[in-house]
C-alpha cells in the first residue's frame, strides 16, 4: 500500500533519506511520493520511515 504527502509537508525533508525505494522527490511546494514504487517499507523495514520521521505528520497511506 503506498502513501502520500498532504499540504501540511513543511518541506523539511527528513523522509528524503529514508525512503529504501527512492521514492520521495522534491516537487514544487511539498515533497511527493511516487506511489507506483512506494511499497510501504515491506521488505525492507517494520514501518514506513517517512510516516516515522515526519515531523508534522502529513503522510499517510492512499
Amino acid at each position: 500500500m503506498a502513501h502520500r504527502i498532504n499540504e501540511d509537508c513543511i518541506n523539511c525533508g527528513a523522509c528524503l533519506p529514508e525512503c529504501p525505494t527512492e521514492s520521495i522527490t522534491e516537487g514544487e511546494d511539498i515533497y511527493v511520493i511516487d506511489e507506483s514504487t512506494c511499497v510501504d517499507c515491506q521488505g525492507h523495514y517494520d514501518e514506513p520511515q517517512c510516516v516515522a520521521v515526519c515531523p508534522v505528520d502529513c503522510i499517510f497511506k492512499v
